[in-house]
């Protein structure tokens, strides 16, 4: 195909180590035997995992953003692939056609009991849900809402050695009126029922402002609940411990950023090795406009029965989390992997990369794998003020630091009457709190390429229109370069911003400057992301489209 080429360099660029092509701009595994800080340089806040066998498997937070909960594997904790995703659409279905910032999936767990794998997740304004599969790459069930219920937050079940089964969660304060305590519920074995009522079994008000993310475990007759506490950015890790599941619990930190550059760093997994013999921990750190990318940190238990995580300099029971360390040994060597992100459209399904803003409509797209391209049909938002209200986003994670998306497009406004209709627009964005694209845009005259961006989206901000060129022709060549400015070392999520440029070729090699850089900022609990986008302004029994012959992310 057209593309072979492409991909030929790119595998042999790479070393042809698997058909699963590598990240140009993020590769945690050093090659040396050991591996660097972040292990994934990209938003999957809140993550979660767990180890069956020889495999780990990951999810994470995905707010509004669909397909929900995706699914990482990996056998080795640091080369990590996405293999599909636990939601294909969220629920109720009228609330999630349209883009619901910050609402929807909120730090769920993984976990695998008999034969079953179980992700369990809070939505902050209906209550706790559980979804189960027995092949985390394949089809998961419907969701089942576990616990009705405003404001229960971050659940984790856990199965004990009598059979019994618990919920561990936390609290949002902004639904439930109180936070900084953890509760918990019994629940059927099954995990499709309650069993009695809730609990609160822990309150961190005194020593652990705003802890939350509940993940609950056992070892030696002890109940542990690890949990993050005192907020996103500037947090800590705190071990809670108890020889009953509803308490007493004690407390202790046993991570938090001391003399590094890792701020916040809190919230994940405790996993082990397959032979038992080394205990890791997976967690996040908050960076701002690139979002909450996820960090591998040694962890070992203390004679006393309390693990610490981290590297522990001073022996006070409380760890750093390091930026390059050994990898773990899992008995073996894998291949270097990364999750996916540049997509040449040969499949007829999108890039396991890819997700909406809102549930997805069949009329929103089509990948034509005969032709190698993606169609992205225009679509009319009843209401939109701007993008910012939009559901057809197509949307993926930023992968680093610094990088470059190029896409090769090609723009079809609908034609009526012999006439072009004006008002549909198609291109590229950066989407945010704050947005910009750079889009080609039907209007009286011809197709105009646009760069445009919009401030305070999330307040109804309105586009402002910083640069426009009346185009020959429908296709084009758009790259977006992301490079991050201000300190290099920060202590403080403020300090990880970046700046956006933007460029149109005619002829994919000599790039032309345009428009006026743009700062990303975040989303509402997410990072920024790029992507593509196809609107229009009118309805109507018809519409224009914009193909896409590849979308590729490289390094700058």
């Amino acid at each position: 195909m057209k593309k072979n080429a492409f991909i030929a360099a790119f595998l042999i660029g790479i070393g042809g180590l698997s058909a699963q092509t590598l990240s140009s701009v993020w590769v945690p595994d050093l090659g040396n035997g050991k591996y660097k800080n972040p292990i994934i340089n990209a938003d999957y806040s809140d993550p979660d995992v767990c180890r069956v066998g020889d495999d780990y498997y990951m999810t994470s937070s995905s707010f509004n953003c669909i397909p929900a909960l995706q699914i990482l594997h990996s056998n080795d904790l640091v080369n990590w692939t996405i293999i599909g995703a636990a939601a294909e659409r969220l629920k109720p279905e009228a609330d999630f056609s349209k883009p619901q910032h910050g609402n929807g999936v909120w730090a769920p767990s993984i976990r695998y009991h008999e034969g079953e794998f179980y992700v369990c997740y809070g939505d902050p304004d209906r209550g706790i849900y559980m979804i189960k599969t027995k092949d985390p790459a394949g089809h998961w069930d419907e969701p089942i809402l576990l616990f009705p219920a405003t404001g229960l937050i971050d659940p984790c079940p856990f199965w004990d050695e009598d059979g019994r089964a618990y919920v561990a969660h936390g609290y949002a304060g902004s639904r439930a009126g109180v936070k900084s305590i953890i509760g918990m519920f019994e629940m059927t074995p099954d995990g499709t029922a309650v069993i009695g009522s809730d609990h609160v079994v822990y309150d961190g008000h005194r020593e652990n402002e705003t802890i939350e993310g509940a993940k609950m475990y056992k070892r030696n007759g002890y109940y542990y609940i690890f949990s993050p506490a005192g907020g996103v950015a500037t947090g800590w890790q705190v071990v809670l411990r108890a020889e009953n599941p509803w308490g007493p619990y004690e407390a202790r930190t046993v991570m938090a950023q001391g003399s590094t550059s890792i701020n916040g760093p809190h919230q994940g997994a405790w996993v082990d090795t397959p032979d038992g013999k080394e205990d890791w921990f997976i967690h996040f750190q908050d960076k701002g406009a690139y979002g909450r990318v996820v960090h591998l940190q040694p962890m070992q238990w203390l004679d006393n029965d309390w693990p610490v995580i981290g590297v522990d300099k001073d022996g006070d029971g409380c760890g750093e989390p390091v930026l390059t360390y050994t990898k773990p040994n899992v008995g073996k060597s894998y291949p270097k992997a990364t999750p996916s992100e540049s997509d040449e459209f040969d499949d007829v399904n999108l890039g396991l990369q890819w997700q909406w803003h809102g549930n997805p409509n069949a009329l929103w797209y089509f990948c034509d794998a005969a032709a190698s391209t993606l169609r992205l049909f225009s679509n009319y938002t009843e209401g939109m003020k701007s993008l910012y209200d939009v559901p057809n986003l197509l949307l993926q994670k930023f992968p680093a630091e610094e990088f470059t998306a190029t896409a090769k497009v090609a723009f079809f406004p609908r034609v009526n009457k012999d006439k072009v209709m004006t008002g549909e627009r198609a291109g590229m964005v950066i989407m945010g709190l704050d947005y910009a694209v750079l889009a080609l845009d039907s209007r009286d005259d011809g197709i105009y390429l646009v760069q445009a961006d919009c401030k305070k989206a999330e307040k109804g901000g309105v586009e402002k229109e910083n640069a426009s060129v009346r185009l020959e022709d429908n296709a084009l060549y758009l790259k977006i370069t992301v490079k991050q400015i201000g300190t290099k070392n920060p202590t403080k999520k403020e300090h990880y911003k970046c700046v956006c440029s933007f460029a149109y070729s005619l002829d994919g090699k000599k790039f032309t400057p345009f428009g006026t850089p743009f700062i990303a900022k975040e989303g509402q609990w997410i990072g920024a992301k790029v992507g593509l986008f196809c609107t229009r302004t009118w309805e109507s029994n018809d519409s224009g489209w914009l193909d896409v012959d590849w979308f590729r992310i490289a390094r700058n």
